[in-house]
């Protein structure tokens, strides 16, 4: 298994990515796993001359351009022929690789992988997926989470299908609860685009399909793929992010106002300390762009070298669960319409 790495891309590039490469390949799971990391010469000279041990799991790609996170996404992928960026997914399409990594800029990430690499045959628009962590210690999927804003009926279920089958695949998830993101459980409840999805996703076979969820029951376990367009999916994990980050900093504030909220901070470290490892977007990787006839992981912009660490992680579990051929051999009898 080959992956290919954007070491160019993400707030902290190169040098996360390249700390996150060299902590990758110490896991056991990457057992058999080779990187093939494109960027700058000099960059990829002078860590390969510093770490000779793993000389033979990996190759360089010297390129000579950047996509910066500002760009246009289109001018970018179609003026930087030789970034970084647009040589890994080149790799994916050739087949010289099985997945490609970048924490650079979404849209370009999302506009070079449908220009490159392709959709599969059938699959009217990829989807990004990501993972929330529960009350239940589970995880929920979120799909779509910002590919798509303007959605049709037959998109969302081929979401539901894709998520389904990422997270039986690559999360172990045994026959995946999906639930549709609405304002009420009722099936009467959403808007034209909701109904309509509802009616054609309770006749999918094989789809276990719960009916309609509520944003609040994101976090409770309740549904393990929530299917939505990309606006209100990216709204909804924007908000969840928000409103996490807001509990910790009044907790914190909080806590520190008196002796006696020290005193209590003091003793519930421990707890804290776990709680904030749970909320922690690092500790679940990055965000897989389904429907793509190759293997696509988005990392976080702010992606540190843990965070890198855990999507090469989550590539390996994608390429070995066959996630791409999964979706690429349905798509293809589906003839779904819009």
């Amino acid at each position: 298994m080959k992956l290919a790495v954007d070491v160019m891309g993400g707030d902290n590039a190169p040098q996360a990515v390249l700390d996150g490469v060299l902590a990758f390949l110490k896991e056991k799971e990457a057992e058999g796993v080779n990187l093939r990391l494109f960027g700058n010469e000099d960059v990829l000279k002078e860590f390969t001359a510093a770490h000779p041990e793993i000389a033979n799991r990996i190759e360089t790609v010297c390129t000579t351009e950047t996509i910066e996170m500002g760009e246009h996404p289109t001018e970018a992928i179609r003026k930087k022929k030789d970034s970084s960026l647009v040589k890994a997914l080149e790799a994916v399409r050739d087949h010289e690789a099985d997945c490609f990594f970048s924490a650079g800029s979404t849209g370009a990430v999302l506009t070079g992988a449908t220009l490159i690499v392709r959709r599969h045959k059938g699959i009217k628009r990829p989807a990004l997926a990501t993972l929330i962590p529960t009350t239940a210690g589970t995880v929920t999927e979120i799909i779509d989470c910002g590919a798509n804003t303007d959605c049709k009926p037959g998109y969302l279920v081929q979401f539901a299908l894709m998520g389904a089958a990422y997270l039986e695949s690559v999360e172990g998830v045994k026959n995946p609860r999906v639930g549709l993101l609405c304002n009420g459980t009722e099936e009467e409840k959403g808007n034209a685009l909701v109904k309509e999805a509802h009616q054609r996703l309770m006749a999918v076979e094989g789809l276990n399909f719960i009916g309609n969820v509520e944003a609040r029951d994101l976090t409770s376990g309740a549904v393990d793929v929530l299917v939505c367009d990309g606006f209100d999916g990216n709204v909804m994990l924007k908000t969840t992010e928000g409103v996490a980050k807001w509990i910790a900093t009044m907790l914190k504030k909080s806590l520190m106002e008196s002796t006696r909220g020290k005193l209590a901070g003091l003793i519930g470290k421990p707890a804290f300390s776990t709680l904030k490892k749970k909320l922690d977007y690092t500790e679940y990787g990055g965000a897989p762009l389904l429907g793509i006839n190759g293997g696509i992981i988005k990392g976080h912009g702010s992606s540190d070298a843990k965070s890198v660490k855990v999507c090469l992680l989550q590539a390996t579990r994608l390429v070995r669960g066959g996630v791409t051929e999964k979706i690429g051999a349905f798509a293809e009898t589906l003839n779904i319409e819009d």
